[in-house]
């Protein structure tokens, strides 16, 4: 098949993945490309060149220490920018004679305008319902040219007011990146990802203090502001910020690790770092909030209420006591990489007449 992928336009699509929907991104298109198929990325220009990139978004001005277009520091010039380059991308999308268009961009544009094109689409809703997103869906559901797709029983149930039909294919990862450790050689716990509000990792550092448990964060500062204010006057010799490492050097804090703290405080839809540190053996204490309940098992993790610091300080220490075999069977059961291609490549071939 010949198959157009719609990117976020955030971020480059490349490695150190910015957050969890760039490292999605690369891996699909990587993994489509080798199983044979013709894949363009639409994305911004200082994404990966072996993703065979077709670029509708300059990156001239994006800093890569800071994740933003300096150029475009207020939101509304960004926003104006990301909505003129997929304006222009749908208005000559069809003449590539692609057979099925990807759509992973988060943003309403493509939804609105699939009512003008021939190719069909398929779009990845990889968050809950947000105003622009759940308007153009709502009103693209009665035209009926697009088919949905969602990440987790938990967010399909999120969009259910406003898209009738949403197949559920989970996220994968590739096991093989990401090294199994049977044993810890760390005394720390490790929360990963990007720093923003939503991510809670306040809750992480507070919970972990009164476990008495080391803390190690790694990742992004996406929110400069709540880091200031509320990260990193918390940061001591007890909770570190580490940085962005790349994939090597997080793979080996990650497996090292007694236990990987994911503390969202929203709908988290999925939550690659879930995957990610299962697949390391390592067990995960976080809060019971979006897919989260649905992906952590017992034998692989402990969850507590949401928001609540003093009963994640207690899932820590259960967490640690979990058998780390036991949480890297559930990664290669539940969270395979081909598991979730499969999925999608029966989705595209059930769209083409030809297939059917």
């Amino acid at each position: 098949m010949k198959i157009g992928i719609i990117a976020h336009l955030k971020h480059p699509i490349r490695a150190p993945f910015y957050g969890g929907l760039e490292a999605f991104t690369f891996d699909i298109c990587k993994r489509l490309q080798k199983r044979g198929h013709e894949v363009i990325l639409f994305a911004s220009s200082k994404s990966d060149i072996a993703l065979n990139v077709h670029p509708i978004l300059n990156d001239d001005h994006y800093n890569d220490a800071t994740g933003y277009r300096e150029k475009s520091p207020n939101l509304s010039s960004e926003y104006m920018a990301e909505h003129h380059a997929y304006m222009e991308l749908m208005q000559h999308i069809d003449t590539m004679e692609l057979d099925i268009i990807f759509n992973n961009s988060l943003h309403y544009v493509p939804i609105t305008m699939a009512g003008l094109l021939k190719t069909p689409m398929l779009t990845v809703l990889h968050t809950p319902p947000f105003f622009e997103l759940k308007n153009a869906v709502k009103l693209e559901a009665k035209q009926g040219n697009i088919s949905y797709t969602t990440v987790s029983a938990r967010n399909a149930e999120n969009w259910s007011s406003f898209t009738n039909n949403c197949i559920v294919i989970e996220n994968g990862i590739d096991m093989e990146e990401w090294t199994y450790n049977p044993a810890s050689e760390g005394d720390y716990a490790i929360w990963f990802g990007r720093i923003h509000p939503d991510k809670g990792t306040h809750l992480a550092i507070q919970a972990a203090k009164l476990a008495g448990v080391p803390l190690k964060i790694a990742g992004t500062i996406a929110d400069e502001k709540y880091f200031k204010t509320q990260v990193e006057p918390l940061l001591d010799s007890a909770a570190t910020y580490v940085g962005h490492k790349n994939h090597a050097d997080l793979n080996s804090l990650i497996g090292n690790a007694l236990v990987s703290l994911i503390t969202p405080v929203w709908e988290e839809p999925f939550g690659l770092v879930v995957a990610e540190s299962l697949a390391c053996g390592t067990p995960v204490a976080g809060f019971a909030t979006g897919a989260l309940p649905q992906l952590v098992t017992d034998l692989a993790g402990s969850l507590a209420t949401p928001g609540d610091v003093p009963a994640l300080a207690a899932a820590i220490q259960q967490a640690m006591a979990k058998n780390r075999s036991d949480c890297r069977a559930h990664a290669e059961q539940s969270f395979g990489i081909e598991k979730m291609l499969i999925a999608y490549e029966d989705q595209f071939a059930a769209m083409l007449p030809v297939f059917q």
